[in-house]
């Protein structure tokens, strides 16, 4: 919340929070995963036996409603994933911000690594 503003302007790194690119890249990988299901639904009718969909109120947007299906539950199944995935990345981004000595002595490799590639992105943040 406020205090996680406040570090993150503290140290200079409001470009971080303004840039958000976990989150536009996991959007970006659920709109590409909703459009792989469209099209296994688009599949799903297509190779559905005859007379399948006979008893349908439309039988002629039985493809649109099979392929919008599809793209809806395959969004919200890769949001829900990416979310959690998104939320573990913005938490390692938090703790390194908070405790940088403690990520040093436990595990000074990582975070020597974490350094650098820090630096290579945003050189004006003061790591």
């Amino acid at each position: 919340g406020k205090n996680v503003f406040a570090l993150f302007k503290n140290r200079g790194w409001e470009a971080i929070i303004a840039d958000d690119l976990v989150g536009n890249v996991f959007f970006f990988l659920s709109l590409c995963i909703g459009g792989i299901c469209a099209a296994i639904g688009l599949a799903f009718n297509e190779k559905s036996p005859e007379g399948w969909f006979d008893n349908s109120p439309n039988p002629g947007s039985i493809s649109s409603t099979c392929a919008g299906l599809g793209f809806v539950a395959g969004l919200v199944l890769a949001s829900i994933l990416y979310s959690t995935i998104a939320s573990a990345v913005n938490t390692v981004i938090v703790c390194f911000a908070e405790g940088p000595a403690e990520f040093e002595a436990n595990h000074p490799e990582l975070s020597r690594r974490m350094r650098e590639t820090w630096l290579e992105s945003y050189p004006d943040c003061g790591v």
